[in-house]
């Protein structure tokens, strides 16, 4: 197939139309929940760590329910959290960062976490990955967060061509335009994994067929 070059408003808007049917990614659902401030957010972000989407929304609305301020969080013994979180990946260590990020937090801030990224990126165990998805979902904050799914489609396409995810956000920061640096993980979660998937992706059914170069893919469906 001849392809036409690579026009990422016109791939957006496409991905926009076939990711609807299915789930929207965890920190954005929550946010449409009304789970919108900057440490709600951040908790569920170390709560989604290694964690399929799938459990992410259920630990995180459980949680919830139960604590959704530091000083809420702090009133929970280490073994109320971690059974409040128990489902997810490495929870037990996730229970202790949480426990330390709310007091420090609370000590800090009281118990409004602000929305800057030099305050996340301070907190133990918090990289630019989930700083800056916090900050796009609970701010609008125009930042870019590449997980696997942004790093595999992006490079796939032969939109950028970087060996590893930080790589990826560098060439994405001077590359996508700003008006899409929060869609971006919006859109190709959900399409990452339901569409360009890891091993045999559905190209058959891609919206950006005719304009992706298919780099790496050696079968598909």
């Amino acid at each position: 197939m001849d392809k036409r070059p690579f026009d990422i408003d016109v791939a957006l808007e496409r991905i926009e139309d076939a990711v609807r049917p299915w789930p929207k990614a965890a920190l954005f659902q929550l946010a449409e929940e009304g789970f919108t401030s900057t440490f709600e957010q951040l908790l569920a972000c170390i709560i989604s760590i290694r964690t399929y989407d799938e459990v992410t929304l259920p630990v995180s609305r459980t949680l919830f329910a139960r604590a959704r301020t530091p000083s809420a969080v702090m009133a929970l013994s280490w073994e109320e959290l971690d059974a409040l979180i128990s489902p997810s990946t490495f929870h037990e260590r996730k229970a202790n960062q949480i426990l330390a990020i709310a007091r420090q937090v609370h000590e800090r801030f009281g118990d409004t976490l602000p929305g800057e990224r030099e305050v996340l990126l301070s907190f133990a165990g918090v990289g630019p990955k989930c700083a800056n998805l916090v900050l796009g979902v609970a701010h609008g904050t125009p930042v870019i967060s590449v997980d696997i799914h942004v790093h595999r489609v992006t490079n796939r396409w032969g939109y950028v061509q970087a060996s590893k995810p930080e790589k990826t956000l560098a060439a994405l920061e001077s590359t996508l335009p700003q008006e899409h640096w929060i869609d971006i993980n919006r859109l190709l979660v959900p399409f990452g994994k339901h569409i360009c998937t890891g091993t045999k992706p559905r190209c058959s059914s891609c919206p950006v067929l005719d304009m992706c170069r298919q780099v790496g893919v050696t079968e598909h469906r």
